[in-house]
């Protein structure tokens, strides 16, 4: 299929924010590693796009939104077919209260 891969601002707002969490734990290379890993799952879209599966908390949003599982963060995503692309809306830290993942909507 080869979609494109498109981050929103909140997307790339908490990719910045795990990259500095994790640096100010005292470990640049960890978290290198980590955002790293999260961006190569995303990458695993391009071709496979239903990889992820429909995130129930945000069912009855104006989007079907999917979620895939990486490590302790959610990346959360929608299928946009009239642009050809997936779009990251968020990578939420699953060790948060679950309910505040409707911030996406």
């Amino acid at each position: 299929m080869g979609l494109k891969i498109y981050w929103t601002d909140l997307s790339k707002i908490e990719m910045k924010s795990i990259y500095f969490f994790l640096k100010r734990g005292g470990n640049k290379a960890i978290a290198k590693k980590i955002t790293t890993e999260i961006t190569t799952e995303i990458k695993l879209l391009i071709n496979q796009p239903h990889l992820g599966k429909i995130e129930q908390l945000l069912v009855g949003s104006s989007r079907e939104f999917r979620s895939l599982i990486y490590n302790n963060y959610k990346i959360i995503y929608w299928i946009n077919l009239d642009e050809n692309q997936i779009e990251i809306w968020d990578v939420f830290d699953c060790r948060q209260e679950p309910l505040k993942i409707k911030r996406t909507k």
